[in-house]
């Protein structure tokens, strides 16, 4: 009997859209914004997913401009393979709006984007008997309307189709026809603790369509499973004849309410058909697999050496790829930044990292800053909510940034040269937290309920190799529950002045 762990993709990976052609499975995730954007995902056994690039990967495809706030841009993708050819449709929110691509291959390219004219996020795809594709979205309700893919154009006025039970914000429909029925998944309840997946079925289209009488059909709220915020499924038949939903779900730790800094993640679940209906879950974080022969994908390596031309498809840009700003030609073997925003909370910031996949994990750089020049190293959730270690001259320090308040919390002179920043993340959540401040002696916290999901501690390595801890900070406030948002965390490095030179990035589990 196979088994495997959840998630399936760890990490800031919320809004999952799955497809099938033949034996292979791809699967296509939010980015909201950061570029290259559609991370694109494939698996031959369900469990083990490679990243192979991204649907919207150039300028042509998407560019975000510096007033695109954190949260926003790409919105909920769907996957979808029809009459040989991959199409994905997503909602570029405080951008170009609702466009589609296509690809013959996944892997790229994907052609320039369509504009389809609808409001409203969640775009879904589907087509029927007739050959006519119809297009769902979220707009005061799900709404649906057919569509030319080639063109965009609309064939008509949008129509009301189904709404869920009545809860709050019905989005993420899905449509699928399974032998007589056209089933419509869709997600209600808000993406929060309440978060919940309902379905309904019709004969025809557009409806009328009946709900399933036991609505919502998945949900972990008001429970104390380990995986929680459970919604925005979407169906897949493998090839062994089996069915299993992909969704999105949260690890949270700590006191209550509880807290997940690595945003919402991707999960799989087996579905069951009990009197024509699908039935998910529950999703459990080891779970029973699919009969499907195991393909597990090389691991790919915890540290980047910047040997390549071009940095690989783990790693993302905040709104936009500048190869001025980001340049792997200028110094060889080193990742050259050069700032364009005196701070990470400024327009125009200039920061690259990739997704924290691992609850305890640490992140390594090797910096050297031009004369002038100020990086370095940061775990990021959004411009508000951000901690640092940074180079500057002779001067390392540690910087938290926690809503409205910015604060260098300790900082200390080092010699000359290249200097080894880091931050490890653990999940030590009994420990008081401890505070340097601007060298003074460690601070312990009195008065305190500790119930932080994590401990960050932000520092340096000597020549020796000794890690030396600036300050230790709370994790609770790079979390969705203090920050809000739709991400998780990102770890990596950044310039705020003049040019900053990374020789190496390791970010690798505990």
């Amino acid at each position: 009997m196979a088994y495997f762990d959840n998630p399936v993709i760890p990490g800031f990976s919320p809004d999952p859209s799955i497809c099938r052609a033949g034996e292979d499975y791809y699967l296509a995730t939010s980015s909201f914004e950061y570029v290259p954007g559609v991370p694109l995902w494939h698996s031959r056994d369900l469990t083990h997913w490679r990243l192979i690039g991204h649907a919207l990967d150039r300028p042509a495809q998407l560019e975000l401009s510096d007033t695109v706030a954190s949260s926003s841009g790409v919105y909920a993708p769907t996957l979808r393979h029809h009459d040989g050819r991959f199409w994905m449709i997503t909602t570029v929110v405080g951008g170009t709006g609702t466009v589609l691509v296509t690809a013959d291959d996944p892997a790229g390219p994907w052609s320039d984007p369509v504009s389809v004219k609808i409001p409203g996020i969640d775009p879904d795809l589907a087509w029927d008997e007739e050959g006519t594709c119809w297009c769902l979205f979220s707009h005061d309700g799900i709404k649906g309307v057919g569509i030319d893919p080639e063109t965009g154009e609309l064939l008509g006025e949008p129509v009301e189709m189904w709404s869920g039970t009545g809860l709050q914000y019905p989005e993420g429909p899905h449509l699928y026809r399974v032998g007589d029925w056209w089933y419509l998944l869709l997600s209600e309840g808000g993406t929060e603790r309440g978060h919940a997946l309902s379905v309904a079925r019709a004969r025809s289209l557009p409806g009328p369509f009946e709900p399933h009488p036991d609505n919502p059909v998945l949900s972990h709220r008001s429970t104390d499973h380990p995986v929680q915020n459970t919604g925005h499924g979407d169906l897949v038949q493998a090839h062994d004849g089996s069915w299993w939903m992909v969704l999105l779900g949260t690890r949270p730790r700590g006191d209550t309410p509880g807290f997940h800094g690595m945003g919402r993640e991707t999960f799989l679940t087996p579905v069951r058909w009990e009197d024509g209906w699908p039935l998910p879950g529950p999703v459990e974080l080891r779970c029973q697999g699919p009969e499907l022969t195991p393909h597990p994908w090389p691991e790919e390596p915890d540290r980047d050496d910047f040997d390549a031309p071009a940095l690989a498809p783990r790693w993302v840009t905040l709104r936009r790829r500048d190869p001025e700003a980001v340049d792997l030609g200028a110094n060889p073997g080193h990742l050259v930044l050069n700032s364009r925003a005196e701070a990470l909370d400024r327009p125009g910031a200039v920061f690259v990292g990739r997704r924290q996949r691992d609850p305890e994990c640490g992140a390594r750089t090797r910096i050297d800053v031009a004369e002038g020049g100020r990086g370095g190293l940061a775990v990021r959730l959004d411009e508000a909510h951000h901690y640092q270690v940074e180079r500057e001259g002779d001067t390392v320090r540690a910087v938290a940034r926690i809503g409205p308040l910015r604060q260098t919390v300790a900082e200390r002179a080092v010699p000359a040269g290249p200097l080894t920043l880091r931050i490890d993340v653990t999940t030590t959540d009994a420990l008081p937290p401890t505070v340097t401040v601007r060298g003074d002696a460690p601070q312990t916290g009195t008065g305190l309920r500790v119930g932080a999901p994590d401990t960050l501690r932000l520092g340096y390595e000597t020549e020796e190799g000794e890690f030396e801890v600036l300050a230790e900070l709370d994790g609770r406030y790079l979390t969705t529950e203090v920050a809000g948002g739709f991400t998780g965390r990102v770890v990596g490095m950044y310039a705020t002045r003049g040019s900053a030179a990374f020789d190496w990035f390791e970010l690798s589990p505990a």
